[in-house]
């Protein structure tokens, strides 16, 4: 992946763009209307400065070849519902791990995240000829596992404690989607759902 390409997704639900410092102005009322979004996260995001943070360092990611992130527009709404990203990139190992997603309230559950990751996964194993895509999330974190389960993806473990998160250790579950996974049905069965 070059991580300095202009990398546009687009279908007829979504648009995922470069997520860029002046981004923040559109994302702030997540973080001031929504705390609940960063319950599982990795990032508590509190206020404008720690938001600012999240861009910068994903922006550092993008410049440094490991993250691609995303700011995520809703078509049909008309406005931004997130952000998501690629990261730990590995083009030796043609792997790559999706996640940091985050959707605002009425944006969930809508089929918006099954089209992100539509686009995301074409890109992933159809453009760049990548082999895994790897996700992680909190074991607790019920909806987003309900997620990735829904667009096909396969439980491989658990990481103990191998994140601190404030005062505390997270224990993240992993499961990823291979390609020859997506080439089978895993890509017209996705398709099909949005």
């Amino acid at each position: 992946m070059n991580t300095s390409d202009n990398i546009e997704l687009q279908n007829d639900r979504v648009m995922l763009r470069p997520l860029e410092e002046t981004d923040e102005k559109e994302l702030f009322n997540f973080v001031q209307n929504e705390p609940e979004i960063w319950t599982y996260s990795l990032k508590q995001l509190k206020n404008k400065d720690d938001l600012n943070g999240y861009i910068s360092a994903a922006i550092k990611g993008r410049i440094a070849g490991t993250v691609y992130a995303f700011v995520v527009y809703d078509l049909l709404k008309k406005s931004y519902a997130g952000c998501t990203r690629f990261y730990n990139i590995d083009p030796f190992h043609k792997t790559v791990m999706l996640g940091y997603t985050w959707y605002g309230k009425e944006y969930q559950g809508t089929g918006l995240n099954m089209n992100v990751k539509y686009l995301m996964l074409g890109y992933a194993f159809e453009t760049l000829g990548y082999e895994r895509v790897e996700f992680r999330a909190d074991v607790n974190n019920e909806r987003s596992i309900a997620a990735m389960k829904s667009i096909g993806c396969t439980v491989e473990g658990v990481l103990r404690q191998n994140f601190a998160i404030e005062d505390k250790r997270r224990n993240s579950i992993v499961l990823s989607i291979l390609k020859e996974e997506w080439q089978g049905a895993l890509k017209e069965k996705l398709f099909n759902r949005i």
